[in-house]
C-alpha cells in the first residue's frame, strides 16, 4: 500500500512540474502515473548501473554527476513514453532537480500525518 501511495505522490508531482515548466508535457494524470511507474523502474534497473559505470567521474565531481545522470534517466523515460515529452538536456535536468525536491515536501507531509 506505501508502494501504491509514493507512486501517487510522484505523479502528482510530475504532473505538477509537467504544468510549471514550459518543456515539459504529460498527457493527464494517467500519463502522469505511468511516467512514475517507469522513473521507478529505471530508477531500479538502469540508474545502478551507471552510477557504477561513472563512478569515477560522479567520484571527481563530488556526487554531481547524479545530477546528470538523472536527467539522462528522465531523457530515457521521455523516449520510451508516448504521452510525456523533456524539450532537452537543460530543461530534464532543472525537471529532475525540482522533482526531487518536490517528492521530499509532499513524502515528508505523508510521513508527518502518521505521526
Amino acid at each position: 500500500m506505501n508502494l501504491i501511495i509514493r507512486l501517487l505522490i510522484n505523479a502528482l508531482a510530475v504532473f505538477v512540474l509537467a504544468h510549471l515548466l514550459s518543456g515539459v508535457t504529460v498527457d493527464g494524470y494517467i500519463g502522469a502515473i505511468i511516467v512514475a511507474i517507469v522513473l521507478a523502474i529505471l530508477n531500479v534497473l538502469v540508474k545502478p548501473i551507471l552510477v557504477i559505470l561513472t563512478l569515477p567521474v560522479t567520484v571527481v565531481t563530488l556526487g554531481l554527476f547524479l545530477l546528470v545522470i538523472n536527467a539522462l534517466i528522465i531523457l530515457l523515460a521521455d523516449k520510451l513514453i508516448d504521452g510525456f515529452g523533456v524539450s532537452g538536456f537543460w530543461t530534464a535536468l532543472l525537471f529532475s532537480i525540482l522533482l526531487s525536491i518536490l517528492q521530499s515536501l509532499l513524502q515528508s507531509f505523508l510521513k508527518d500525518d502518521k505521526k
